[in-house]
């Protein structure tokens, strides 16, 4: 009698061992679930959205975003915005996916308006009333033409598209000098000499300095050999 009690005792043993194995497996492949779960993120729905609030939609939940070059033409989503993307919104996915996406050239491209000789202002609001997107803005220096005001278009007045870069003058190039070394002059004479020349001089505090006589300048900025125009601010500190 003794044997079938031993025997009955390991049963029960091996049934515990069973049984808490099982319970070790199905904790462990929910926590396995669970992990993964949290390293999901849903898709954001980027349709109809413009490129910079889709790249921060989707950088926010830890995706990537990869846009497509090559702009195609929808009856009613704007130039500019972002009109299919891969995979859709609402799917479930891993974080550092990309989410591909397609950007619309407008419904149809449009004959391109005359922004030469217009003012920046002026050249935005007519590109916004012909729904024309502006694709970027250079600048460039030169007295030939009026400040502010458009100088070139790409592509050319009256040409069909989209969407457009233009240049815009910034007013007539301004003439720069060397910053001279200053330190030890008079600073009476070093400001009447600096203003004179457009430049805005300031005092920007003064020092007691032993042997160094009131009114001599002791720092600057900028510093000597700096490229500098006229209108930019000097600051010396002096001695009292």
């Amino acid at each position: 009698m003794a044997l079938p009690k031993k025997l009955w005792s390991l049963g029960k043993t091996l049934v515990w061992i069973g049984a808490l194995g099982a319970t070790f497996l199905l904790f462990a492949f929910v926590g396995m679930r669970i992990s993964l779960k949290s390293l999901e993120v849903v898709v954001p729905d980027l349709m109809g959205k413009p490129i910079d609030e889709g790249k921060t939609a989707t950088e926010d939940l830890g995706l990537r975003i990869r846009i497509d070059t090559n702009r195609r033409l929808h009856p009613t989503i704007p130039a500019g915005a972002i009109m299919l993307q891969d995979p859709k919104g609402g799917v479930a996915t891993r974080r550092q996916r990309t989410i591909r996406v397609w950007v619309s050239a407008g419904a149809s491209p449009s004959q391109l308006p005359r922004l030469i000789g217009e003012t920046e202002v002026t050249a935005q609001l007519r590109l916004r009333e012909d729904k024309v997107e502006l694709l970027r803005i250079a600048r460039m220096r030169s007295d030939r033409y009026p400040d502010g005001a458009v100088v070139a278009q790409d592509p050319p007045p009256a040409a069909t598209s989209s969407a457009v870069s233009v240049l815009i003058n910034q007013g007539e190039r301004t003439s720069t000098y060397v910053m001279s070394d200053l330190i030890g002059a008079e600073v009476d004479a070093a400001t009447a000499a600096l203003r004179s020349q457009g430049f805005r001089v300031t005092v920007a505090s003064d020092h007691l300095y032993p042997n160094i006589p009131p009114g001599i300048v002791l720092r600057q900025y900028p510093q000597a050999g700096f490229q500098i125009s006229p209108g930019e601010p000097i600051s010396l500190e002096v001695s009292r």
